[in-house]
């Protein structure tokens, strides 16, 4: 039995319909800004345009849709590991005769859909979708780096548990989804969904696409903050 990586990818999450007419809009947006690593715009490290959508008024409908496709994701995410949220949290829900029944990995395979739904929007929250477009020879993200760093007093970057990444387009050489650890390259495929945990273990990298623009929506799913889940107690 292979070793899993816990990078999993997940074929035509969104149609490609809707990618092409993502990427159609954001070729004519005048929103766009360079592209920032978590200390600011460094090229070297990264060199792409991007455009934040969450909150954008204008954009909403695409960020409806972007989530929902990565909630779905998410789910088949839980399902194969549901250490994702058993390990760090602990679950307890109602038992019988009011005494509170602690989940285990084996109790998830006989959870609806919807039981499983209300668990993950519990405990997690999506994080804010930016659109990336990295040119051809030119754009990229090949420093090695993880999405867990102390930036905010708040933590919030501390919070991130899973990373995604919505493939909007293919068509190009190279600008693969590299894993340093995992020595895996995940090529880029219309409409394709990567999700993989957020810390050292997956330091990775946005190498340069080739012959062809490369565009992506990309973001995070967090815990919800400590007083959501533990009220003021902590």
């Amino acid at each position: 039995m292979s070793v899993p990586d816990f990078i999993e990818v997940y074929d035509n999450a969104l149609s490609a319909a809707d990618c092409a007419a993502i990427v159609e809009r954001l070729r004519h947006s005048t929103q766009l800004t360079p592209g920032q690593v978590g200390s600011g715009v460094f090229p070297e490290l990264k060199r792409s345009h991007d455009l934040r959508i969450s909150g954008n008024e204008a954009w909403r409908d695409v960020e409806q849709r972007l989530q929902q496709a990565v909630f779905n994701g998410m789910l088949h995410y839980l399902r194969r590991y549901p250490q994702v949220l058993i390990s760090p949290l602990m679950l307890q829900v109602p038992g019988t005769g009011g005494q509170a029944q602690r989940l285990s990995a084996d109790d998830f395979p006989r959870m609806d859909d919807a039981a499983l739904a209300e668990l993950a929007r519990t405990c997690l929250r999506p994080g804010a979708i930016n659109l990336q477009w990295y040119t051809a020879g030119e754009g990229g993200y090949p420093y090695w780096h993880c999405e867990l760093f102390p930036r905010d007093p708040g933590g919030e970057t501390l919070h991130r548990h899973l990373l995604w990444t919505l493939y909007l387009n293919d068509g190009f050489d190279d600008g693969e989804t590299e894993f340093l650890f995992q020595q895996r390259k995940v090529t880029p495929r219309t409409g394709s969904l990567l999700i993989a945990p957020t810390a050292f273990t997956h330091t990775h990298r946005g190498n340069r696409p080739q012959g062809g623009d490369k565009f992506i929506a990309t973001s995070w799913i967090l815990f919800q903050s400590a007083q959501r889940l533990y009220g003021d107690g902590g």
